[in-house]
């Protein structure tokens, strides 16, 4: 039996790993994709205390490294379910069929990109329809694309795909946007990117290909159609939380977990993006996996 098996190696995961090895807790962390979160796909970081500038990749590389050089497994295997209690310790089923057990968990799951929910989604995706504008932007190279979204990441998105794309359309369904002013501000400086606002993507047109956009204005209900050969979907996220519904309470998906990180299961802590909080940045998730990881190190040495 582990002391410590942890749930997802974003930032969050890896972090709590990190904390729990220097505790000399046996640790092990299981990640269903690959490690870093959606970090990894971050072209640059700029927001982190004492890194200037760095990119996701290697920012989460380090952090990976980290982890793994101070001792803690990481398995790349996805746990679809959590059985057991405080008492008798808790059994983990992975996706191989494989089991594990360990003394205290700690629920790092992170969040997915979320999706519009329009006609034609699904079928589009891959097909002009992206959800990564550093994966996929490369195959846009002097076209004309769209992001659709108002936060931080859409800004950003925008930015990376205006030097790579002829024309990039910026659209949000307000006139102000969610993100960093410094972000907006930049975006508005550069000439290829046009904001569109306040619309929202009402369709999706082409065939087999993304060709055009449908918008509708929030306002007014006026319409207006855009060609495109590539629509960048940038309008949020969704907790990864659906596995462990019946395990832990979920207040709108997320994790109902404090500033401590304890959820309403004795044993079992929340970290990162998958938990109720009001700021989701990169140093609050890895702040919850040191919180979460020194809670759990306490479950175990006193109860």
């Amino acid at each position: 039996m582990a002391d410590i098996i942890i749930v997802g190696a974003g930032p969050a995961g890896l972090s709590a790993a990190i904390y729990a090895r220097r505790a000399n807790m046996d640790t092990v962390v299981y990640e269903g994709e690959t490690y870093g979160g959606q970090i990894i796909n971050t072209p640059e970081i700029e927001n982190y205390p004492s890194i200037a500038k760095i990119s996701g990749f290697d920012w989460a590389t380090n952090l990976y490294n980290h982890a793994t050089g101070l001792g803690a497994r990481v398995e790349f295997d996805r746990v679809v379910s959590i059985e057991g209690d405080a008492d008798t310790g808790f059994t983990v089923k992975l996706e191989s069929g494989s089991t594990d057990t360990a003394k205290a968990v700690i629920l790092a799951v992170g969040a997915a990109n979320r999706h519009m929910g329009i006609d034609r989604e699904e079928e589009l995706t891959g097909k002009g329809v992206s959800y990564c504008a550093t994966c996929d932007g490369a195959f846009y190279k002097g076209k004309t694309v769209a992001v659709t979204g108002g936060g931080n990441t859409a800004l950003e998105d925008a930015i990376y795909l205006a030097g790579l794309a002829g024309k990039v359309y910026l659209v949000h369904r307000r006139n102000e946007f969610r993100a960093e002013d410094t972000l907006v501000k930049a975006a508005a400086d550069i000439a290829n990117i046009e904001f569109v606002t306040p619309y929202v993507v009402s369709e999706l047109k082409g065939e087999p290909k993304l060709s055009s956009i449908s918008l509708t204005n929030r306002e007014d209900g006026s319409a207006r159609e855009l060609e495109v050969d590539g629509l960048f979907v940038a309008i949020g996220q969704e907790p990864k939380t659906a596995d462990f519904k019946d395990l832990v309470t979920l207040s709108g998906g997320y994790i109902e977990a404090g500033e401590d990180c304890r959820t309403n299961v004795k044993g079992i802590f929340a970290a990162g993006d998958g938990r109720t909080k009001k700021v989701r940045q990169l140093t609050t998730a890895c702040a919850d996996g040191a919180v979460a990881a020194l809670a759990a190190v306490d479950f175990i040495k006193l109860g």
